[in-house]
C-alpha cells in the first residue's frame, strides 16, 4: 500500500469523529462535510512524516477550517439563523443515511445551537473542542492562536453563557450541584416523574464510542433520557469535571466512566458519558467540596 492509499484508509477511520466536531462546531451537516472534505484534502498535501497521531492532527485541522468558517459567518449577516441550519441538515441531493441520522441523535439540539450562535468563533471552538470532546487547552491554543490560559478563558466563558451562568458564581455552582445530586438519587431511586422534572424536554444524552460499545444507547428527549437513567447510576458519585458537578464511576478507586452535564434555566440540557480511557485521563475529575 503506497503512502497516499494507507493516508486515505486512515482518514477513514477518522471520518465520523470529524464529521461529529464539524458539526458540533458548525451547527450545519453541509458546512460540516465541506469542512471535513476540506481536511481531507489538506492530509493529501501535507507531509505527515513527522506526524506521530493522524487523529489528533486531523482534528486540528478541521478545528482550523471550522474556525475560518465561524468568522467568514460573522462577516456575512445574510447567512441562514441557527434555526435555519437545524430545520434544513441534510444537504441538497442527499437522502438521510445511517450516517446522517447517527449525526443527528449526536446532535446538540436546536435550543443549544441558538446559544451558541451568541458565542465569539473562539468562544464556540474553545468550548466544543474542550467540553464535547476533552481536547486538550494547548491543543485549541494551536488552533487558535492563543495560550492555553486564553483558550481556557475562551472555553469558561462559553461555558457560561450556554449554561444561563447569569447568577452570581457561588450561587450558580451551588445550584448546579443541587440538580446533578437530585438527579442520580432520582436516579437510583427509580424516580421517572422527579427525572422528568430535572430534564429540559429537548433534553439528550450521548454516549462515547466505548460507551456505545459496551450497549450504552444515545437517547434525546425528557422521557428517553429519564428511561436511561431510571433505577440506574447506583455506583456513580457526585464529582467535580473540569470544575463543573457532575458524576463519576469508579473501579478499584480508577474513574471508569464520566457523566458531564450542562444545565441551563434550572434544567439539564445535555448529559455526556465518557469512558473512552484516554479522554477521561484528559478530564480534571475531584471530589466535590464538602
Amino acid at each position: 500500500m503506497d503512502e497516499q492509499a494507507w493516508l486515505d484508509v486512515r482518514f477513514e477511520e477518522h471520518r465520523t469523529h470529524l464529521q461529529a466536531v464539524a458539526y458540533r462546531i458548525l451547527g450545519s451537516a453541509s458546512e460540516a462535510d465541506d469542512a471535513v472534505q476540506e481536511a481531507w484534502l489538506r492530509l493529501r498535501r501535507a507531509d505527515t512524516g513527522d506526524v506521530d497521531n493522524i487523529g489528533g492532527w486531523l482534528t486540528t485541522v478541521v478545528g482550523r477550517i471550522c474556525l475560518d468558517m465561524l468568522r467568514s459567518r460573522r462577516a456575512r449577516p445574510e447567512d441562514p439563523t441557527a434555526v435555519d441550519r437545524w430545520a434544513d441538515q441534510v444537504p441538497a441531493g442527499r437522502e438521510p443515511g445511517p450516517e446522517h441520522e447517527a449525526l443527528m441523535a449526536d446532535s446538540v439540539g436546536w435550543a443549544l445551537l441558538v446559544v451558541m450562535d451568541t458565542l465569539s468563533p473562539a468562544e464556540r471552538l474553545a468550548f466544543v473542542l474542550h467540553d464535547m470532546f476533552a481536547v486538550p487547552f494547548d491543543e485549541i491554543a494551536a488552533v487558535l492562536g492563543s495560550t492555553p490560559a486564553a483558550a481556557r478563558q475562551h472555553a469558561s466563558r462559553a461555558r457560561r453563557r450556554v449554561q444561563g451562568g447569569a447568577e452570581p458564581a457561588g450561587a450558580d455552582a451551588a445550584r448546579r450541584r443541587q440538580i446533578v445530586d437530585a438527579f442520580l438519587a432520582a436516579s437510583r431511586n427509580g424516580d421517572f416523574n422527579a427525572l422528568i422534572a430535572l430534564l429540559h424536554p429537548e433534553a439528550a444524552f450521548h454516549a462515547d464510542s466505548v460507551a456505545l460499545a459496551t450497549g450504552a444507547g444515545n437517547a434525546v428527549g425528557a422521557r428517553q433520557v429519564a428511561g436511561v437513567f431510571a433505577g440506574r447510576a447506583k455506583a456513580a458519585s457526585l464529582a467535580l469535571i473540569d470544575g463543573l458537578p457532575g458524576a463519576v464511576w469508579r473501579q478499584r478507586g480508577v474513574p471508569r466512566a464520566a457523566f458531564r452535564f450542562t444545565i441551563a434555566d434550572g434544567r439539564i440540557t445535555n448529559i455526556d458519558l465518557v469512558m473512552d480511557p484516554d479522554i477521561l485521563d484528559r478530564l480534571e475529575i475531584t471530589a466535590p467540596p464538602p
